[in-house]
């Protein structure tokens, strides 16, 4: 029993999982962030060799 309540009270693994949610949310940001910025940048490079060809 004294396990279960030693268990209860460290806050060590709830701090872990709070930083991994942290983290997930800034890979997710930044993930979304790439793609904007890849489809923008394909965007202008298809705007420029369309207009070098013509």
């Amino acid at each position: 029993m004294k396990f279960f309540n030693k268990l209860a009270r460290d806050e060590q693994g709830a701090t872990a999982i709070e930083y991994g949610l942290i983290a997930a949310l800034i890979a997710v940001a930044a993930i979304t962030a790439m793609g904007s910025l890849g489809n923008t940048l394909s965007d202008t490079f298809s705007e420029v060799q369309t207009e070098m060809a013509g």
